[in-house]
Parts: C-alpha cells; sequence; structure tokens
C-alpha cells in the first residue's frame, strides 16, 4: 500500500467519528442552537435529544411499538436517562421537533390551555374540514355541542340499548355455527353493524358490506405517510372518503325526502344532528352532518371493537372474574325474565361496570393526543417553542405504576376506589374529551351481559365438562395467535362447553 492510499484511508478513518457526530447532533444545531440564539436571556427546553437528521427519534419510536411491541419502555427509557425532572421530554418524530408530556400534571395543564395548545391532527383531508376532529375553538365547541345533544337525546341511549341487545344476541348465534371464528374480525363485523344502525339506520347487506371495506381503507390512511401518490395507502383512503361521502349524502337525502313526505322523524344519529339546533336556531348544514357522520362512525367502529375483544381475552385468561361476572349477570337475567334490559339495569351491574372500566383502560382507546404550540409556552421553566409538536402520552397514565398498582394486570377489583385525580383518561380530555364515551360503556356492557350470560344458561348446565366447571375454558379453547395480532375462539368447542347458544324470548333476530 503506497504512502497515498495510506493518507486517504486516514483522512477517511479521521473523518468518519466526525461525520457521525454532525448527524447526531444535526437536529439539534438546526432547532436548538437557532432557538437559544434568538432568545436574549437564553431558553431552556425539556430535556432530550433529537436524533438523526429527518427521522429523528422515529425509527426508534418504531422500535419500541413494532418490534419489542413495548410502547411505555420508549418513555422509560427516558426517564431512566434524563429523570422525571417535569414530566416533558424534548425529541424529533416523524419530521417535527417535539414536545412529550407524560405526567398527570402536564396533561392537566396542556388540556386546560386550548387557545396556545391547538389541535393537532391528520391532514383535513381524511376527516374533512367540517368533521368536530378538525376543528378548534368556537368552531370545535359548536359542533360538540350538536353531537352531545343528539347523542344524549331522550331516549337516544335507552333505544341504543335495544338495537344493541338484538344484534348481539343474533351475533352470538352465528358464531356458534360457524366453527373456528377470527375473534376480532367477527367483533369488528357486530360492531359496524351496531354502530350503523344507531347512527344511520343502515342494516346488514351488500351497502353496510361496502360501507366495511370503505372504512378499512380510510382506516389505512390514517396510519400512512400522508403521501396523495397512486398507489399509496394515503391515496386509497382519501377515494375510500369520497365513497364514503357520496354513501350518506344519498341516505340524507332518502331521511329528507321521507320527513318531506309523511313528516316522519327518524332517531337515529343522524336523525338527531339534522333535528338539533344551536341557541341561535340554526341547524348543521348538510356537509356538516355528512361529514361528522363518517369520523363519528369510525371513531365509534374502531374503539368499541378494540375494546370488545380485550375483553374477550382477558376474561378467557381469568376464569375468576368471568364466574363473578357471570354470577352477577344471571342474577340479573332471572329478575328480568327475559325482558332487555334497559340503561337503569346496566348501571345496577356494579361488578360489569368495573370490569368495563378495567376493559377501556387496559386497551388504552386513546394512546396519544396530539397538539401544535401557537406560540411560546413556558411551564416551570422549560419553554415549549411556537411551532412545536406536542405529544401528549396518554396510554402512560395507564401503564404507570405510579398511578395504578401493577398496572399490566386485568384487576377490576381496583375500580371499589377511583382513580387518583388526571390519570384515567381513556377518552382524552378536556374540552375535547370523547362525546361518545357513555355509549361505547354502554356497549361493552351489553356484549359482556350476553357473552356472560347466553353462554350460561341453566338448562344446559349438565352438558358442561369438567374443564369449565374447573374455570380452564379460557386457556383450553381460546388461543391468541401474536404474530397476527388476532385471537382465535373455536365456537364448536365453546357450543358444547359453555352452551354457546341464545334464548330469545319474542324477539325478531333477523336484522
Amino acid at each position: 500500500m503506497d504512502v497515498q492510499s495510506v493518507s486517504s484511508w486516514t483522512w477517511v478513518l479521521g473523518a468518519l467519528p466526525i461525520l457521525l457526530l454532525l448527524l447526531w447532533w444535526w437536529n439539534e444545531l438546526r432547532y436548538v442552537v437557532p432557538l437559544k440564539a434568538s432568545f436574549r436571556n437564553g431558553i431552556k427546553l425539556p430535556p432530550g435529544d433529537m436524533g438523526f437528521p429527518f427521522i429523528g427519534e422515529t425509527l426508534t419510536f418504531v422500535w419500541y411499538f413494532k418490534i419489542l411491541r413495548r410502547p411505555d419502555d420508549f418513555i422509560n427509557a427516558k426517564r431512566r436517562r434524563y429523570g422525571d425532572g417535569v414530566g416533558m421530554y424534548r425529541t424529533h418524530l416523524f419530521g417535527q421537533p417535539s414536545i412529550i408530556g407524560w405526567t398527570p400534571v402536564i396533561h392537566k395543564f396542556m388540556l386546560r390551555s386550548d387557545a396556545v395548545f391547538t389541535h393537532s391532527w391528520t391532514p383535513n383531508d381524511l376527516v374533512g374540514r367540517n368533521s368536530i376532529v378538525a376543528n378548534y375553538g368556537q368552531r370545535h365547541h359548536r359542533l360538540k355541542k350538536f353531537v352531545t345533544m343528539a347523542i344524549n337525546r331522550p331516549n337516544a341511549l335507552r333505544q341504543v340499548a335495544s338495537l344493541t341487545q338484538l344484534r348481539i344476541a343474533s351475533a352470538f348465534q352465528e358464531w356458534a355455527h360457524k366453527g373456528t371464528i377470527v375473534a376480532f374480525d367477527e367483533i369488528r363485523k357486530m360492531t359496524l353493524e351496531n354502530v350503523a344502525n344507531q347512527f344511520v339506520s343502515l342494516r346488514p347487506g351488500p351497502l353496510l358490506d361496502t360501507i366495511g371495506v370503505e372504512y378499512k381503507g380510510l382506516v389505512g390512511a390514517f396510519r400512512a405517510i400522508p403521501l396523495n401518490l397512486p398507489g399509496t395507502a394515503y391515496r386509497c383512503g382519501l377515494k375510500s372518503r369520497k365513497r364514503l361521502l357520496e354513501i350518506f349524502r344519498k341516505e340524507l337525502e332518502k331521511k329528507k325526502n321521507k320527513h318531506a313526505k309523511d313528516g316522519e322523524l327518524g332517531h337515529d344519529l343522524m336523525d338527531g344532528l339534522m333535528q338539533t339546533t344551536d341557541e341561535d336556531g340554526k341547524y348543521l348544514s348538510d356537509e356538516e352532518v355528512v361529514e361528522n357522520i363518517v369520523g363519528l362512525l369510525i371513531a365509534g367502529y374502531e374503539s368499541t371493537a378494540t375494546s370488545l375483544t380485550w375483553a374477550v381475552y382477558h376474561l378467557a385468561k381469568s376464569p375468576d372474574i368471568l364466574q363473578r361476572l357471570r354470577e352477577e349477570n344471571i342474577n340479573l337475567r332471572h329478575k328480568k325474565n327475559g325482558e332487555l334490559l334497559t340503561l337503569d339495569d346496566v348501571s345496577e351491574l356494579k361488578y360489569t361496570n368495573k370490569v368495563v372500566e378495567e376493559t377501556i383502560r387496559i386497551a388504552n382507546l386513546t394512546p396519544f393526543i396530539n397538539r401544535s404550540a401557537d406560540e411560546d409556552v413556558e411551564y416551570q421553566g422549560y419553554t415549549i417553542p411556537r411551532g412545536w409538536k406536542v405529544l401528549l402520552w396518554i396510554r402512560y397514565l395507564h401503564t404507570d405504576p405510579n398511578n395504578f398498582d401493577d398496572p399490566m394486570s386485568f384487576n377490576p377489583d381496583r375500580w371499589d376506589n377511583a382513580a387518583k385525580a388526571g390519570t384515567y383518561m381513556v377518552f382524552g380530555g378536556g374540552s375535547r374529551i370523547c362525546a361518545g364515551n357513555n355509549l361505547s360503556r354502554l356497549q361493552i356492557a351489553l356484549f359482556l351481559h350476553y357473552l356472560s350470560v347466553e353462554t350460561f344458561e341453566s338448562k344446559c348446565q349438565d352438558e358442561l365438562p369438567a374443564s369449565s366447571k374447573t374455570g380452564r375454558w379460557g386457556q383450553d379453547f381460546l388461543q391468541q395467535n401474536l404474530e397476527a395480532d388476532v385471537l382465535l375462539l373455536n365456537c364448536k368447542d365453546l357450543l358444547s362447553l359453555l352452551c354457546f347458544y341464545l334464548v330469545v324470548h319474542n324477539h325478531d333476530l333477523n336484522l
């Protein structure tokens, strides 16, 4: 090797560490240094690091979420490195300089500061500029008021309770005759049928099947890079949304024509949004109604289906909890003598409602809340810079041992006492708390009632095999496929084991 080659290699090896160091500090030099220079007395940012150029800590984020499947360890790693501090860290995620908040106090501060921490959402092309989730301030307040009044109209939840029970009962019948099912897929189907009936009075059939396909495409776009290019998931999601809007515009026109013809008013959510007025007597426009139906249906559909699947999974692993659930619901079934449950009946199911709360806690329906700082904000000596994204790590509230004892265990009895203030935010918080949280809780409670009662009718007790009497049904007949992220239920075994059939009293189940 000649002298020139040695010199070249020496230069490369000497420059490589400097290059790597420059790459590691690139985002700090790009974002932090100019900030400190622009403040006369300096600026103190929350601790943390910004990672590599452009990608920041995104790959680390994905590593904890997708590879290790332990998302909260992303926060735990920062706590070990930087300490707890004031509950904030700086980082760079998905192309944006960001602040992560993870403690109850910082969540409370940011969620109550709507004027400076505005909602940061997926591009409006996916949700619509008239959607409740795409707006903030007075416009959001107005839209949310319409939605809340429509959902909580007199008898609205009572009607939901009746419709939901009929579809749940029908679903259990179908599952019992199918053999082995993918529980998540079947629960999603049942939930879509329930929510579509409640929101737009749609029944199972080809149109609802089409809606299910389009919603799948739309959900995929929410998780994709927002590039509107041919073949991308984002482009497919935009097309799905366009087709959904057309479907619901036609349904709205049908309702308007029917009302004009015979004066009949419907009782679903779309009817409620069409009929409700604000303080000035103004109605929502047709486009506001349709866009909010698209957004609200996807919210109710996804969150409820996920919660129900987690409920099945945890009850299968917890025979003692399942037995207590059965006992409470069987007692109520005997009192009702075959009648459908009412809202008052559901409120009396104390243990069932504790199972509901534990299910949605551990399911973490709202893992994150996104905000954007519209101005420089001071908090306990630290500055949250204007224009930076703010990621409130809501799920960490529910998995932090400081907030819940043994947080990863499924323990409904923890709800004998209320959660510590600010530690339970499964439906978000502040002015943007989910308007349909009571509706979601109601549907989960009703599902748990039928799951525990209709599989345990007294007339079938002699047919139960020994494994069920020892409480091992969940371990023997419910399997979790971790790689595919689905739950498998062998309904033929469950049919003989748990008498997986329905006793339906004078109700038409051909929904």
